[in-house]
């Protein structure tokens, strides 16, 4: 298992938070499209709309490895793992359930969805800034 070095680079830290937290928002509510986002909530012909949203949550991710951690750029591919794990899994609870926007249960399934995203992103941006000071 890997493990965390006693100091980590500060400056690195809070950059890339803040570039995966801009990432985000960038990538679920400015880049993701109508066809996006219903299309990977079908029940049917959800792949390319899926394989699409995570690919700019990927790319993203790249850029912000590329410029902060060039080493790290295989983080994208985990990003792109993770986000369609997520994406996937709130749907098929939300399918199963069908919960309503007028219900608490929507709402938790929402929230759950986004904090596992950015705790994703912040593991992401604790281990470039473990990398500059290990690397």
């Amino acid at each position: 298992m890997p493990t965390m070095p006693e100091q980590i680079s500060t400056q690195l830290l809070i950059w890339a938070v803040a570039l995966f937290i801009i990432k985000h928002l960038v990538a679920d509510f400015l880049f993701q499209t109508s066809w996006m986002a219903k299309g990977k909530e079908q029940p049917k012909n959800w792949l390319a709309p899926l394989l699409a949203h995570v690919s700019v949550h990927a790319g993203g991710t790249l850029l912000i490895a590329l410029l902060l951690a060039p080493q790290l750029a295989w983080l994208a591919v985990i990003d792109f793992v993770v986000h369609g794990l997520i994406d996937k899994s709130k749907t098929l609870i939300q399918q199963r359930y069908r919960f309503k926007v007028e219900q608490a249960a929507y709402w938790w399934l929402l929230g759950t969805d986004q904090t596992l995203h950015h705790l994703t992103h912040l593991v992401f941006a604790v281990w470039i800034a473990s990398t500059a000071i290990a690397g």
